[in-house]
């Protein structure tokens, strides 16, 4: 543990994706996910995409103009679960850079603190973890803390999610809705 608990959110969040990375069998890497758009490649590419992105901002303290396409298609190569495992581990070690979470990023939204994005790529990951999940079969019981972590994350601004294209219209959970099956329906899957 890193003595942050955000940091360690953070590596909790890439364990838990990783794992399902590395049990994505050879015959399923074309199959879909709840993400309507996305093949179980293009959810892992999604994610390894967002990890190559945490050395650039975070550590080069580039902005997303300067690093403009450089992520944009296919990242995975021919061994994907190297290429995510390089990637997090990537992420992994920005973020944990003496000072690194004192710092602020540049964003498609603007200026943010590294604490803010190391919170948005702690929740995306959440919820993709789920996601890839159900895509591979594997089993979908998130972490308490991890869910918890995601809805402090997403409530805010769960009005907005719909609108951003990024996820789909919320999902009216049942009232003995536990904590995963409210963030899960809030960000439009159907648990």
């Amino acid at each position: 543990m890193s003595g942050s608990p955000l940091l360690d959110r953070h590596a909790e969040a890439l364990d838990l994706f990783s794992s399902r990375v590395h049990a994505i069998r050879d015959d399923q890497w074309d199959d879909p996910t709840p993400c309507t758009e996305w093949s179980v490649r293009d959810l892992v590419n999604h994610l390894t995409g967002e990890q190559l992105w945490v050395v650039d901002l975070v550590r080069e303290g580039r902005t997303v103009k300067e690093v403009g396409d450089a992520y944009d298609g296919d990242v995975l190569g021919d061994d994907p679960v190297a290429t995510w495992d390089r990637a997090m581990a990537g992420a992994r070690d920005a973020f944990r850079e003496k000072g690194a979470l004192d710092r602020t990023v540049n964003l498609s939204s603007g200026d943010t603190a590294a604490t803010a994005y190391c919170s948005q790529m702690v929740a995306d990951t959440v919820v993709h973890a789920w996601d890839l999940s159900r895509a591979i079969g594997a089993d979908e019981r998130l972490p308490t803390g991890l869910v918890d972590f995601a809805l402090q994350e997403f409530t805010p601004y769960a009005d907005a999610l719909a609108a951003s294209g990024y996820f789909g219209p919320p999902v009216e959970p049942p009232r003995d809705a536990d904590a995963q099956t409210k963030l899960l329906s809030m960000l439009g899957r159907r648990p």
